[in-house]
């Protein structure tokens, strides 16, 4: 299983990087992976679960949820 090499940072929008090193055997269900995000410097710790797709442009935008969820 993959994990993406970036994310959105929920807080100010900017891109937040992988900083976990893979593990030798590959990643797993219920491993920790810690992303930096390079606006804020906020620290995310996420869980990888069985939905995650291995591709950023899969990964889930909260805020284009929100904007989304506005517009109704």
């Amino acid at each position: 299983m993959e994990v993406p090499e970036k994310i959105t940072c929920v807080d100010c929008g900017q891109d937040a990087h992988l900083i976990t090193y893979p593990p030798e055997e590959g990643w797993q269900i219920g491993d920790y992976v810690a992303y930096r995000c390079r606006g804020c410097n906020d620290r995310w710790d996420l869980v990888v679960d069985e939905n995650d797709s291995g591709t950023a442009s899969d990964s889930f935008d909260f805020r284009q949820w929100l904007k989304d969820r506005e517009k109704k």
